[in-house]
């Protein structure tokens, strides 16, 4: 296996998606739009949201889906750097904490929402106080804007079944992967892709093998399930002590991928100091690629 480590000019490339002309786009927590040629030597900035980008996906048009954190789903051209913003508001409210997206066949957009209460500079709240207000949203070709799943454990990651019969999100809070079926006998009912992750989830995509992958952001801590379960005035003096005293997410470079029977395919934990904290991938012909909430930087291995 060979795995590379590309700089980026800004921190925080935090998902990454592979284009149709083989480059690799990210945003960072400038508000950049990166574009990254496939062998890594030339970096251009294509976009600036004003906001802080997280999930990005490669819309039919070649325009960008991108879940801003601040900013709510835009449209970024990357050929001239225009934004369309799509959608800000959830039944009159502002988005707290656009994350992460997946476009079906048929031009609907479903993307989470992490938490109703707190925004993205403030994630670990919601995470420690495990406050459930994660949704899963609905946005179909004609601009009807639905909430098809809510009270979720800090939603994140969001991909498509290859035939579009489920949509799956990622639960950080709860270590899982929820899927909602969209066809088939049990259209409309939801259960679970994966139940028990070994650490906690991030963005997940589905990959041109048909795979659905999973980010495996921080391995499971113990400590920080046993804060979820405490009373909620403890939860929450906890994520008011100094940074450098709070529980830290464990320096990891891990991705699992799974098959539409929730069975395990890969699981890749690669040890390198130059990387860690994935919380972005995307399979693309036997490459993987990653991204990292912290990193200035995007990595890739090849299968």
């Amino acid at each position: 296996m060979t795995f590379e480590v590309h700089q980026v000019p800004a921190a925080g490339a935090e998902d990454v998606v592979v284009g149709a002309d083989g480059a690799v786009y990210t945003g960072t927590e400038d508000g950049s739009i990166f574009r990254i040629r496939h062998d890594g030597q030339r970096i251009d900035r294509v976009a600036h949201t004003g906001g802080r980008p997280l999930g990005i996906e490669v819309l039919p048009d070649g325009r960008l889906l991108v879940c801003d954190a601040k900013r709510g789903l835009l449209k970024v051209d990357p050929a001239t750097g225009g934004l369309e913003s799509t959608v800000d508001r959830v039944a009159g409210r502002p988005m707290m904490f656009c994350n992460n997206a997946a476009v079906q066949a048929d031009g609907t957009i479903w993307f989470s929402d992490s938490s109703t209460l707190y925004s993205v500079d403030q994630w670990k709240c919601d995470f420690v106080e495990d406050t459930r207000t994660g949704r899963l949203l609905k946005l179909t070709d004609d601009g009807q804007l639905s909430v098809a799943l809510d009270g979720l454990a800090f939603a994140n990651g969001v991909a498509l079944a290859t035939d579009d019969s489920f949509v799956a999100v990622a639960e950080t809070g709860a270590r899982t992967v929820v899927r909602l079926w969209l066809s088939g006998p049990q259209s409309g009912t939801r259960d679970y892709l994966v139940a028990d992750l070994p650490g906690y989830p991030d963005n997940i995509a589905r990959g041109s093998d048909g795979l659905i992958w999973v980010t495996i952001a921080s391995p499971r801590d113990r400590v920080v399930e046993r804060l979820q379960r405490a009373p909620l005035p403890l939860r929450r003096a906890v994520t008011r002590i100094p940074d450098r005293l709070q529980p830290r997410p464990k320096r990891t470079i891990r991705v699992q991928a799974y098959d539409t029977a929730g069975r395990l395919v890969h699981d890749v934990d690669i040890q390198d100091d130059r990387f860690h904290m994935v919380t972005g991938v995307r399979e693309h012909d036997g490459e993987v690629w990653m991204g990292s909430l912290h990193e200035p930087a995007v990595a890739v291995f090849t299968l």
